[in-house]
């Protein structure tokens, strides 16, 4: 009896001093509806020891007040406010010297457009696994704010969907690019970039996995070949027979497709 216990004792006593030892995240959380607030407030005291939370905030701009007095750490922002929304009052903030977890109901452009800009999310109601691992990401990030780039990146995809503009935004090596969907021919896999090809002939290596970018096209008649190989359906010149066959695109290319992609594929025909 005593050894179980002593083993229970020591497990207590092992989480305390982890919890203890644990870096503080100050942190503010905004958001209109006071309900989820409090819903939030609780789980973080309950799951999320490593939480110091600051001040809660029902506007955007009580929001931008606090976050210029209190200098926190991390920001739990809800995307959908009246007068204000969350995007909008990042655009307000001279410096972003904090994280950003963005709340919000199911809006499935605005998570693609958070996903594919690496930053992160909890959708509401708030599972408290996800929000203990969104969590545990900032912990390990440390002085890791939200960049200018991926606050550029999210707000250009957001802006031309709202406005129906065909244009994305594509990351590179040296900042991001303004590209319209439809000159796309194709996108091919390259590790953990992507080389997209141009009706123009031209081409531009991205920083983001096929995977991504394939994420960031639906909607624009692009479909997954190959698990190398994502092609605007447009762009088809030809279909040829075979295991999976292959298509040959407007710029010439060979396109292999996989065995299990050619019913699909030839769905579209």
């Amino acid at each position: 009896m005593n050894c179980v216990y002593n083993i229970h004792y020591s497990l207590f006593t092992a989480h305390c001093l982890l919890c203890f030892c644990m870096e503080e995240i100050k942190a503010i959380i905004i958001d209109d509806e006071l309900h989820c607030i409090n819903t939030l407030s609780r789980q973080l005291e309950k799951y999320c020891p490593q939480i110091r939370l600051l001040t809660r905030c029902e506007s955007a701009a009580a929001g931008m007040s606090a976050i210029s007095t209190l200098q926190p750490d991390l920001v739990f922002l809800d995307i959908e406010m009246p007068r204000m929304n969350g995007f909008e009052m990042l655009q307000h903030i001279p410096k972003i010297n904090f994280e950003v977890i963005f709340t919000t109901a199911y809006d499935q452009f605005a998570i693609k457009a958070i996903r594919f800009s690496a930053l992160d999310y909890l959708l509401k109601p708030i599972d408290k696994d996800e929000l203990i691992g969104a969590v545990e990401k900032v912990h390990s990030r440390k002085d890791h704010f939200l960049s200018s780039q991926q606050l550029d990146l999210l707000l250009s995809n957001l802006y031309n969907q709202k406005n129906g503009l065909q244009k994305i935004a594509l990351p590179t090596l040296e900042g991001y690019e303004l590209v319209i969907a439809a000159q796309i021919v194709r996108c091919e896999s390259d590790g953990n970039y992507t080389l997209v090809y141009f009706k123009n002939g031209q081409k531009l290596l991205v920083s983001k996995t096929l995977k991504d970018i394939e994420e960031l096209l639906t909607g624009h008649h692009f479909f997954r070949v190959h698990h190398s190989h994502l092609i605007n359906l447009n762009e088809i010149n030809r279909y040829i027979k075979g295991d999976g066959g292959y298509v040959v695109m407007s710029d010439n290319a060979n396109v292999n497709v996989a065995r299990s992609k050619k019913d699909a594929l030839l769905k579209f025909f």
